[in-house]
């Protein structure tokens, strides 16, 4: 797989499943050759040193393959204060599969780090020391100015195995159709209607893809009716995805967002699967 990108971070944790996600980056960056940082936020000492050197030794690396920061304070803060320092282009961290309600509405360092940080981050659910195959890759196809640069990346994902499906989700306002004609026309003509809108949005998706290479790849188009980040999630579970792939949403979480779900919360509340989230430069400089 061509380099996505060339400075990935991960947040290291001494925890249980620390050696599955340094093997995970140690995976990308040898793919991509990138640049890998790693950051530590809690007690260093001999014995951490120690554990970093064995680590370090069961993924093929050295300390000289790396770059360590042995940080103290506030996790979240931390880390995303060293990958703006670093100008890292992906951080890659875990997080648990299922929130409960007390982190829901307090935050969690998964949700501080999707929200504020200033690279595109790779959130893993289900880290594991061996290469699996990306068999179902999802990706959110909402209109955005940001729309080309989601499907190229999704796009260079699926190339990294020959047995991946693409599947692009597009979300469709059918709500507003059905408001619009239900007293105008027949149930015939409503249904030709709704059937030219929904050849439309599926050529959108498609034209999207025109100046991407995708030739080869096994792509289906999926639309969705509803709240589209809850369908996306849903669909996401139905297909078993490996990876799910969104665009950074177009504006910040308020607290308004807390108390009226924004659609993407409900990704962030409960991840279904692996979860890259993408944010351009321009949009990584705005939150």
């Amino acid at each position: 797989m061509s380099g996505i990108y060339k400075k990935i971070a991960l947040g290291l944790a001494f925890s249980p499943r620390v050696e599955a996600l340094l093997a995970e980056s140690a995976r990308l960056k040898n793919e991509w050759n990138a640049e890998l940082v790693l950051i530590h936020v809690g007690t260093h000492g001999t014995p951490e040193e120690e554990k970093l050197e064995e680590l370090l030794q069961k993924v093929s690396l050295t300390k000289k393959d790396i770059k360590m920061y042995w940080e103290e304070g506030e996790p979240s803060k931390k880390i995303l204060e060293v990958c703006k320092k670093e100008k890292v282009d992906l951080l890659i961290t875990g997080a648990l599969k299922k929130e409960n309600l007390v982190q829901y509405y307090i935050g969690t360092i998964a949700r501080k780090i999707l929200r504020k940080a200033n690279c595109s981050v790779l959130m893993l659910i289900n880290p594991s020391e061996k290469a699996k195959v990306l068999k179902n890759i999802v990706v959110n196809t909402e209109d955005s100015p940001y729309i080309k640069n989601v499907l190229s990346i999704a796009c260079k994902f699926g190339y990294r195995d020959t047995e991946a499906w693409l599947h692009l989700v597009k979300e469709i306002k059918l709500y507003s159709l059905t408001m619009s004609v239900s007293d105008q026309y027949s149930e015939q003509e409503y249904e030709d209607v709704r059937q030219k809108l929904v050849q439309q949005e599926i050529d959108n998706v498609y034209k999207s893809l025109e100046d991407i290479p995708h030739e080869g790849l096994k792509i289906n188009v999926k639309l969705v009716s509803g709240k589209s980040g809850f369908e996306l999630s849903k669909f996401a579970m139905r297909k078993q995805a490996d990876l799910l792939i969104v665009g950074a949403p177009r504006k910040k979480f308020f607290l308004f967002d807390r108390l009226f779900t924004h659609d993407l919360e409900y990704i962030f509340a409960d991840l279904p699967c692996n979860l890259l989230l993408i944010k351009t430069r321009k949009e990584a400089a705005h939150g």
